[in-house]
This record gives structure tokens, sequence and C-alpha cells, in this order.
């Protein structure tokens, strides 16, 4: 049985840059419009309750308050960059395409394909999040070297993310249960993460739940770095991402094994 799942798994440390490279070649022919469209939705919430409930709300810990939601738009715009990225894009690679059953007559393992898809949703990921950062660091919200110092927490989340995401995909029959992990997982995490009001405005039991959620880690991470501030428990933080990472690549490899490789 061992050796059936370690069948599965990446071969080595690098073919996974080959489905990074031909996922790339790909984008590129429409580039402009896909940054454009993972900027569109964060970069809504970040005018639109940021210049309207902004006016009303004042400042909020210190700092005025689009200032304070750049940096939970940032790691928003890398959430559902790296989201939508695996949900669709990598589930019509793999079942409408049939890109992935190609790839497979190759040397390439489902781990290795699992690998460069992940790396890939990354990628896109610190694009959409450095693009926000980029806009807000223009208009006054952010330094400029913050986003920089920023991009590794971008990066990482975009991973847990597409880890998560992943996992998602290999048990989702059809586009139409993509739907449920959206409206039930990704829209709440949104607003119960810190990400448009502090976390310490929620009531008791959901402060204990975000916790748990890859999306509060990040921002935890980004926002002081981006006002400039100390991070606390930085190790915790990064820490909690990896496993988000981790744990689900492993899960998502074996399910993904079973169903292509029954």
């Amino acid at each position: 049985m061992w050796k059936l799942y370690a069948a599965a798994l990446p071969a080595n440390g690098w073919n996974w840059v080959a489905v990074w490279r031909r996922n790339y070649l790909a984008w590129k022919k429409v580039a402009l419009a896909s940054i454009l469209g993972n900027l569109a939705d964060p970069m809504i919430y970040l005018f639109g309750l940021g210049t309207g409930l902004g006016m009303m709300v004042g400042r909020v810990d210190g700092v005025s308050y689009i200032a304070f939601l750049t940096a939970g738009m940032v790691a928003t715009g890398a959430m559902t960059a790296s989201t939508f990225e695996t949900i669709y894009a990598t589930f019509a690679r793999m079942r409408a395409q049939r890109t992935w059953e190609a790839i497979l007559y190759t040397q390439v393992t489902i781990g290795d394909i699992v690998l460069g898809e992940l790396a890939w949703a990354a990628t896109k990921a610190s694009l959409a999040g450095t693009g926000i950062g980029i806009v807000a660091a223009m208009l006054g919200y952010a330094e400029w070297l913050s986003v920089l110092y920023a991009l590794p927490v971008i990066a990482l989340t975009g991973l847990a993310f597409a880890s998560l995401a992943m996992l998602v995909t290999a048990l989702a029959p059809s586009y139409d249960y993509f739907i449920f992990y959206q409206t039930l997982v990704i829209t709440p995490m949104l607003f119960l993460s810190g990400a448009v009001f502090p976390v310490d405005q929620l009531p008791g039991a959901f402060q204990h739940v975000t916790r748990f959620l890859p999306l509060a880690h990040s921002i935890e991470v980004i926002r002081p770095t981006m006002l400039g501030r100390p991070v606390v428990d930085v190790g915790l933080h990064v820490g909690a991402l990896c496993i988000y990472v981790v744990v689900p690549f492993f899960l998502s490899t074996a399910l993904l094994r079973r169903r292509l490789m029954p």
C-alpha cells in the first residue's frame, strides 16, 4: 500500500518546475486580464469600504481605517487568487482538458503535478497581493519597502490556500460543488479573520475560532509589517501557515492518486 502512495509523491525536487512553466506559458497570453480579474474583488473592498465606511469609522487600531483595511485586502487578494486558480483552472486541467492525463504519461508523478500547481497558484497569489500593496503604497497607505517585506508571507499565504483548495478539488465531483467551499468557508473567513475589522470586536466564541484560520495568521504578519510595527509571534503564524501547506498537500495527493489511478 505504501508503495502505491509513494509512487504518487514528487519524484524529485525539480519535476514540478515543468508543470509550473506549462501553466505560465498558457497564462501569459491572457496575463493582463487575469491580473485585473484577481485585483478587482479586493480593490472594490479596499476603496468601497475604505473610503465609504472609513469616513464613518475614523481611526482603527491607531491608523486610518483604509490603512488598516489595506493589509487585510493584501492577504485576501492572495487567498482569492490562489483559491480560484486551484478550484477552477486546476480542476479544468485535471478533468475537462485532461492535461494531467497527458502529463502522467511522462516521468512526472501526481505529486509533481500537485506541487507544480500549488507553486503556480502561489505565484498568482503573489502577483495579486503585491499588486494591491503597490496601489496602497502609491496612495500613501503603506510604505514601499513594507510591500517587499510582506512578499514572502503573501506567497506562503497563496501556498496555504492553494493546498486547501487542492483538497477540495480532489474531492469535488464537478464545478457545482465549489460554490459550497466559496460561500461556507472562504467568505466567512474573510469576515472572521480581522481583514475588515479587528478580531477583538467579535464575540468570544468566534475569537477562539479565528485562532485556527489561515487567513488570520497571514493578516497577523502582513498588517504590522505594512504598518511598520513589530510582528508578534511570527514563528507561530508562519508555522501555522506551513501546516496548512503540508498537511493538505499530502492528503490531496493521496486522494488524487485514488481518483486518477484506481
